[in-house]
C-alpha cells in the first residue's frame, strides 16, 4: 500500500470541496452576509455548522459505515434500499443536477441574450446539450477526476473568487449595516437554516464511492486507511468551504450600504462584480457559475452511476452516466422555477432524516449501536418531515403548528429526540427481557 503525500492529499481535498461548491453556495452566503450586517458572524457560524460540518460529518460516518446503504441498514434493510435510491435521485438526475444545470444557464447565458431569445426554449435546449456533454465526457474516467478537479477547474475557480474578494478591498463598496428579521433576533439559527438548504450533507452522503475510488486509484487500498484519508481530506475540504463561505459572507455584508436590499444571493453577486469589474463581470460571473454548477454535477452524475452500477451489474457505469446524463438534461429543460418548485418539499421530506442517521452514526458507541434507536427515531422524524413536505404540496396538517422549533423548519427535532429515547428505553427492556428468559431456560 502506499502512503499519501501532502500533495495528493491536498489534491483528493481539492476534488472534494468543487463537488460540494455549487451554485447554492454560490448564492446563500452572500444573502446571508447582506441581511446578518453586524451579526455577520454569529449568522456564519451557524451557517458553518450546516454547511460544512454535517457534509463533512456525513463523509465521516459513511466511510466508517462502509457506506449509505450499510448505513442505513441500521434503521431496516427495506428501509436501506428505498432511503439510498431516493437520495441518489433526488440529488441526482432528479433534482441536484437539473438544477445546477439550469441555474448554470441562467447565470451564465441567460444575461447576454436578446428578449425573443430568451423567451425561447433554445437557447437553454443547446446550452444544456453542451453542458451535460462535457459532464458526460468528464465522468467517463472517474480515476481522473482528481487531476482535472484538484489541478484545472478548482483552482481556477479559487482563483477567480479570490480575485473578487481581493479587488472589493481596494475598491471599498461600504461597511456593516444592521442585522434584518430573524437574523437580528436569531442570528445564529438564521443562518444554520440557510446552511441547512445547501443540500450538501445530502451530497456528502453520495460522494463516498467517488471518493473511495479516487484515493484507491492513489494506491490507497487498506480499509483502514480509505476512511483515515477520507476524513482527513473531507476535513481539509471544509477549511476551503469555510475560507471561501466567509469571502462571500463578507461580499454580502459590504455590499448592502451601496446597492440595498436584494431578493437573493446572485443579485447580490451581480451587483459586486459589476461594480468592481464593469460589464465585464458578466462574463466573470457565468465563468463562476458555470465551473461551479459543472464540478458539482459530475460528482453527482459519477456517483449515481458508479452506485446504480453497483446496484445493477448487468447494466455498465458507461451506460449508467449515458442513462442519468440524458435524463438529467431533460429535466433541466424543465427550468430552474418548476425544478426549485418540486425540490423543495422533496428535500423538505428526506434532510432531517439523513441529518437524523448521520447524528445516529456518530452517536452510536454511546447508546452501543441499539437497533431500536434507530428504528423509532427515524419513524418519528420522517413521520414529521412527510407531513411537512405534504404541506407544502397543498395539503395543510395543523397539528404540526404546536411542534416546537416548526415556524423555523426544525419542527423534526423533538419527535427525533423522544424517538431515540423511546427506542433506547424499548432497546434495553427487550435485550434485558432476552437474557432474562435466556437464564430462566439455562436453569
Amino acid at each position: 500500500m502506499e502512503k499519501m503525500g501532502t500533495r495528493k492529499l491536498l489534491l483528493v481535498s481539492l476534488m472534494i470541496f468543487s463537488m460540494f461548491f455549487g451554485a447554492g453556495n454560490l448564492i446563500f452566503p452572500p444573502i446571508l452576509g447582506q441581511m446578518s450586517g453586524t451579526n455577520m458572524m454569529v449568522s456564519m457560524g451557524g451557517f458553518l455548522i450546516s454547511a460544512v460540518g454535517l457534509p463533512i460529518l456525513a463523509i465521516a460516518v459513511v466511510a466508517k459505515a462502509g457506506g449509505l446503504h450499510i448505513l442505513a441498514s441500521r434503521v431496516h434493510p427495506k428501509f436501506a434500499f428505498a432511503f439510498t435510491i431516493l437520495i441518489y435521485l433526488s440529488i441526482g438526475p432528479f433534482l441536484g443536477i437539473p438544477r445546477a444545470a439550469s441555474l448554470a444557464f441562467e447565470m451564465g447565458i441567460s444575461p447576454f441574450l436578446s428578449k425573443p431569445a430568451g423567451d425561447s426554449s433554445l437557447p437553454l435546449f443547446m446550452y444544456t446539450l453542451v453542458y451535460f456533454r462535457i459532464a458526460y465526457w468528464l465522468c467517463m474516467s472517474p480515476s481522473k477526476l482528481v487531476d482535472r478537479f484538484g489541478k484545472v477547474l478548482t483552482p481556477t475557480l479559487l482563483v477567480l473568487i479570490v480575485s473578487i474578494f481581493i479587488c472589493s478591498l481596494f475598491k471599498p463598496m461600504g461597511e456593516f449595516a444592521a442585522p434584518i428579521g430573524d437574523y437580528a433576533q436569531f442570528p445564529l439559527l438564521k443562518g444554520f437554516l440557510e446552511g441547512y438548504m445547501t443540500m450538501d450533507a445530502i451530497a456528502a452522503l453520495n460522494f463516498g464511492i467517488v471518493i473511495s475510488i479516487a484515493l484507491k486509484e492513489m494506491g490507497v487500498t487498506e480499509e483502514k486507511e480509505l476512511v483515515s484519508y477520507t476524513i482527513k481530506a473531507g476535513a481539509i475540504a471544509g477549511l476551503f468551504l469555510s475560507i471561501i463561505y466567509g469571502m462571500l459572507t463578507y461580499l454580502g455584508a459590504v455590499s448592502k450600504t451601496r446597492f440595498g436590499i436584494t431578493e437573493n444571493g446572485a443579485q447580490v453577486l451581480t451587483n459586486v462584480v459589476f461594480y468592481l469589474f464593469g460589464e465585464k463581470g458578466a462574463v466573470l460571473l457565468g465563468v463562476i457559475f458555470s465551473l461551479a454548477c459543472l464540478t458539482t454535477s459530475v460528482g453527482l452524475l459519477t456517483s449515481c452511476s458508479q452506485y446504480f452500477a453497483k446496484l445493477m451489474p448487468k447494466v455498465s457505469y458507461k451506460t449508467f452516466v449515458k442513462i442519468l446524463s440524458v435524463s438529467s438534461m431533460i429535466f433541466a429543460n424543465v427550468g430552474l422555477t418548476q425544478i426549485l418548485k418540486f425540490s423543495v418539499p422533496v428535500l423538505t421530506a428526506i434532510y432531517p432524516m439523513a441529518i437524523v442517521l448521520m447524528v445516529l452514526a456518530f452517536l452510536n458507541k454511546f447508546f452501543k449501536g441499539n437497533s431500536y434507536v434507530y428504528l423509532f427515531t427515524m419513524i418519528c422524524t420522517s413521520f414529521v418531515s412527510i407531513l411537512d413536505a405534504l404541506g407544502q404540496f397543498g395539503l395543510r396538517i395543523d397539528i404540526l403548528n404546536s411542534l416546537p422549533f416548526y415556524s423555523k423548519g426544525l419542527g423534526w427535532i423533538i419527535p427525533a429526540a423522544v424517538g431515540a429515547i423511546a427506542g433506547f428505553i424499548y432497546g434495553n427492556l427487550r435485550h434485558k427481557g432476552f437474557e432474562e428468559k435466556y437464564v430462566l431456560e439455562s436453569k
